[in-house]
């Protein structure tokens, strides 16, 4: 049975990531005209309202969840939806959450690059074949410039938002995989099931964005 089966055609379920996007979030689907009020300090995973429907989610199962049409759409960064391989629709980049995915090493290290650790094995694979590097990729979860100062990788890749963190731990950027920043997703099935509510939001949402834009 298809996950759309059973819910009203003008009714969205929507996928947003807890952490840091999710305010941002709200506030801009609000400016589009979507007020949406999540509950401070619940433990609620499911929020209802008329005629939509929030799920909170992990920042890695959004693209999942709209894939497989149990959100209609939802909003999740790039790197994330890179790194998911998920087929989905992406009409809109929302210009907010802005970092980038990069290679690191320690300054001034050299000699070849024969592993690499990373969050990210997906678009690491992609960036090191596409550059010819046979380089092993380690899986990471957390604290990723460890590897490179332990001598667990010659390399890391991982986000970098401001590069504090890689003064700090004398890093520094080699090279620059893609930017990411928070984009708007869509299941393409229901962008025809429910497209009386998805095409206006998203050219609302395409609207203030524009507006936000400086020049």
């Amino acid at each position: 049975m298809s996950p759309h089966s059973g819910r009203a055609p003008d009714h969205l379920t929507l996928a947003l990531p807890k952490g840091r996007i999710l305010e941002e979030a709200i506030d801009l689907l609000a400016r589009a005209g979507l007020p949406l009020t999540l509950p401070e300090k619940s433990r609620a995973l499911r929020h209802e309202f008329p005629g939509v429907t929030v799920l909170e989610l992990r920042n890695q199962d959004v693209p999942v969840y709209v894939d497989l049409g149990v959100a209609d759409a939802g909003i999740v960064g790039k790197d994330v939806l890179v790194e998911s391989g998920r087929t989905v629709y992406e009409p809109i980049d929302l210009h907010f959450a802005p970092c980038r995915l990069s290679l690191i090493r320690e300054v001034g290290a050299t000699g070849p690059v024969n592993r690499v650790g990373t969050k990210y094995p997906r678009a690491a694979q992609a960036y090191l074949t596409a550059q010819g590097m046979p380089a092993e990729i380690v899986k990471l979860n957390g604290n990723i410039e460890l590897a490179a100062l332990t001598g667990l990788a010659d390399a890391v890749i991982d986000l970098v938002q401001t590069g504090s963190t890689l003064r700090a731990n004398n890093l520094e950027e080699l090279d620059v995989l893609f930017y990411s920043s928070a984009r708007l997703i869509v299941n393409r099935a229901a962008l025809k099931l429910r497209r009386d509510r998805l095409h206006p939001l998203i050219a609302r949402l395409r609207d203030v964005v524009a507006e936000a834009q400086p020049g």
